[in-house]
């Protein structure tokens, strides 16, 4: 393996899925100013919106992920688009 070619700071870090509140640990060098306990062991915490545990990929169920009710506003957008040009 060639040396001085990897990070330093190289360490366990815990991701929680924000969706379903899943957390898994795994190593990264990712910065973050959070940190979480598991296990009687305090680690890093980086929060993400979507992964493994909730992509629909992965599930085989489609779930829509919508904090900021986007598509509720799209959906009745279209159709008082839809309802306008039925009605001419």
């Amino acid at each position: 393996m060639k040396q001085g070619i990897h990070p330093e700071d190289y360490r366990e870090v815990v991701f929680r899925d924000m969706s379903n509140d899943e957390m898994f640990i795994t190593k990264s060098t990712v910065r973050t100013k959070e940190t979480v306990e598991v296990d009687g062991v305090e680690y890093p915490l980086v929060k993400v919106e979507i992964s493994n545990t909730s992509h629909p990929f992965y599930t085989g169920k489609m779930k829509l992920v919508d904090t900021a009710g986007r598509v509720d506003k799209f959906r009745n957008r279209y159709k008082k688009h839809m309802d306008a040009k039925k009605a001419k």
